[in-house]
C-alpha cells in the first residue's frame, strides 16, 4: 500500500491535511491531521502527518528497527537535527482551547508559547522559535507588532475568564488580589517606569507595579499595570472596579492582604456593593480595641470572636501554632533590646527600646501590649452570615495568588523588563499573563508543576532526515511517554 500526505481545500477555505493510502485505485483516508489557516500551520501539520506515518506503518515490518537492514538504509539519509514539534503542538492546542488563536495574530501566539517553553527577550524568542520549532518570523518588524498588543487586553481577559468559568467553575463569588513589582534593566525613569518600594530588592532601579487577580485555585483572571511609585493600596480599587465593570458583576467578594485596606477603600467598596475580606494590622490599633480583644478572645486553639470597627467587622482568631511563633519572635526582639540597653550605640535600633534624652531603657508598656496579641490574627470583612472559620479559610487561600506571582517571576521570567516604551511594556505584560494563564491551567488540570510537564514535552523530539539522492525530508518522532499521555488526558 502506498501512503502519502494529501492537502485539500474544503469549503471552509482552510487547507485540510490528511494521510491517505491508495487501495484498488481508490483513495482511503487513514488519518485527518488537521486544518491549516496559514503556511506556517500547513508546514507544522505536514510534519505531524509524516511522523504519524512513521509511527503507523501500513503493514508489519519484516525486521525489527535495530537490525542491520535498518542501519544499511540509514546511510542514505542526512541528519538535520531535532525539533520540539510535539511541545509546540501541545501548547498551540491550549492556545486554541483558550480562544487565543481567534485573535489571528500568529506572532503573539508564538511569543506566548515561547514565554512558556523557554522565556527570553522578544528578539531571542524569534531565534528560539526557529531553532526549536522551525518557525520563521524574520520577515516581520517585531516592535511594530508589539504596539498592537495592548489593545487586545480586554479581549484576552474575556477569553481567560471564559476558560475559568468552563473549566474551574468560576462564578465571580470570590477573587484573590495581590500586588507585585517588576524591575527594568536601566536606571532611567519616566512616567511609567519609576523607582518605588521594590519586592525584588531593586530599590535603585525603576519598576512597574502590577495588580493581579486570580480565582480561589490561583488561575489568573485580570491584571492592571501601574507606575512604579504607586502605593499598593492605591491599586486596589482601580483594579477591582475595572474588573467589575468589564464583566458586569453584581456580587463579588475580594480577598486581599492588609496593605490594601484604608477607610477610603472600605467606603468605596461598600458604595459599589462589593464585599471584602482583608487582613488586619493589629500593631497600631487603639487601646480600647486592644482591651476588647484581650478580654473577649479565649486563648484556646481555633477560638474566634467578632467586634465592630470603622473598617467593618473585625474577625479575630487564636492559633496555638501562631502563638508559639509569635512568642519566639518576640523573645528574640527583647533580647536584642536588652543588648542595646546594655551597650547603647553599639547595635542597630531594636524594637522594644525606649529613648528619653540620653536614657535608653526597655519599653515595658509596648512589651505588655504585644503579649496580649500573641497568637492572634485579625480579618476585616463586611460579609454577613458567613461563619468565622470560613472567613479565615478564604483569607488563607491568598497563598494561591502569591504562588501565581512566583510562577510569573520564576517560570515565566516576567522580569527584568528590557522595554522602555509604554506600549511595549504593556505588550510584555499581556504576553506574560497569557503565558501565566496557560501555565496555571496545565498545573491545575494535571496536578503537576509547569516545569515537570515541560520536561516531559522536551523528551519527545522530532528528528529530521533528508534523503541524499531525492532530497525528500522525513521526520521521526520519539515515543510519547505514558506520563505525557496521562497529562494530555487531563487537558
Amino acid at each position: 500500500m502506498n501512503r502519502s500526505v494529501r492537502v485539500t481545500k474544503p469549503a471552509s477555505g482552510a487547507r485540510a491535511v490528511q494521510v491517505v493510502e491508495y487501495r484498488e485505485r481508490k483513495v482511503h483516508i487513514c488519518k485527518h491531521v488537521g486544518s491549516a489557516h496559514s503556511d506556517r500551520e500547513l508546514k507544522r501539520l505536514r510534519a505531524t502527518a509524516a511522523a504519524w506515518m512513521l509511527a503507523h506503518p501500513p503493514q508489519a515490518q519484516l525486521f525489527p528497527t535495530h537490525t542491520d537492514a535498518s542501519r544499511f538504509l540509514l546511510h542514505e539519509y542526512e541528519y538535520r537535527g531535532v525539533h520540539f514539534a510535539y511541545a509546540y503542538e501541545f501548547l498551540y492546542r491550549l492556545c486554541e482551547r483558550f480562544g487565543f488563536c481567534a485573535l489571528k495574530d500568529n506572532i503573539l501566539i508564538d511569543l506566548v508559547i515561547m514565554r512558556v517553553f523557554e522565556p527570553a527577550s522578544k528578539l531571542r524568542s524569534l531565534a528560539l522559535l526557529s531553532k526549536h520549532f522551525s518557525i520563521d518570523h524574520s520577515e516581520l518588524t517585531l516592535y511594530r507588532h508589539l504596539r498592537r498588543f495592548p489593545s487586545l487586553k480586554q479581549t484576552v481577559e474575556e477569553k481567560i475568564v471564559a476558560v475559568a468559568k468552563i473549566e474551574f467553575g468560576f462564578d465571580f463569588s470570590f477573587v484573590l488580589y495581590d500586588v507585585t513589582t517588576l524591575y527594568f534593566e536601566t536606571f532611567k525613569s519616566d512616567t511609567l517606569r519609576k523607582p518605588g518600594f521594590s519586592k525584588d530588592n531593586k530599590p535603585q532601579q525603576p519598576q512597574i507595579v502590577v495588580g493581579l487577580m486570580v480565582t480561589p485555585q490561583g488561575f489568573p483572571v485580570s491584571y492592571e499595570v501601574f507606575a512604579g511609585n504607586t502605593f499598593e493600596g492605591a491599586t486596589f480599587l482601580p483594579s477591582i472596579l475595572a474588573f467589575k465593570t468589564l464583566h458586569n458583576i453584581e456580587k463579588l467578594t475580594i480577598v486581599a492582604d492588609a496593605a490594601m485596606l484604608s477607610l477610603e477603600n472600605t467606603r468605596k467598596l461598600v458604595e459599589h456593593h462589593l464585599t471584602y475580606i482583608v487582613g488586619a494590622r493589629l500593631g497600631n490599633i487603639s487601646s480600647d480595641l486592644l482591651e476588647t480583644i484581650d478580654t473577649g478572645l479565649l486563648r484556646a486553639d481555633g477560638k474566634t470572636m467578632r467586634t465592630k470597627t470603622p473598617h467593618g467587622t473585625l474577625v479575630l482568631g487564636f492559633s496555638k501554632k501562631r502563638y508559639a511563633k509569635d512568642l519566639s519572635d518576640m523573645n528574640k526582639q527583647i533580647e536584642k533590646a536588652k543588648l542595646q540597653v546594655q551597650t547603647p550605640g553599639k547595635i542597630r535600633r531594636a524594637k522594644f527600646v525606649s529613648t528619653v534624652g540620653e536614657k535608653v531603657s526597655l519599653n515595658e508598656a509596648l512589651i505588655a501590649e504585644r503579649k496580649k496579641l500573641l497568637g492572634v490574627k485579625g480579618y476585616y470583612t463586611n460579609l454577613e452570615g458567613v461563619p468565622d472559620a470560613d472567613i479565615i479559610a478564604h483569607y488563607h487561600s491568598l497563598w494561591h495568588v502569591e504562588q501565581a506571582i512566583r510562577v510569573a517571576k520564576s517560570d515565566i521570567v516576567s522580569r527584568p523588563i528590557f522595554h522602555r516604551k509604554a506600549d511595549s511594556i504593556k505588550a510584555h505584560m499581556l504576553i506574560c499573563v497569557m503565558a501565566l494563564a496557560i501555565s496555571k491551567y496545565i498545573e491545575i488540570k494535571s496536578n503537576r508543576s509547569i516545569r515537570s510537564v515541560l520536561d516531559l514535552c522536551r523528551n519527545i523530539t522530532d528528528a529530521t532526515l533528508v534523503h541524499r539522492a531525492t532530497g525528500e525530508s522525513t521526520t521521526m518522532r520519539s515515543p510519547v511517554s505514558d506520563e505525557m499521555i496521562e497529562v494530555e488526558r487531563t487537558m
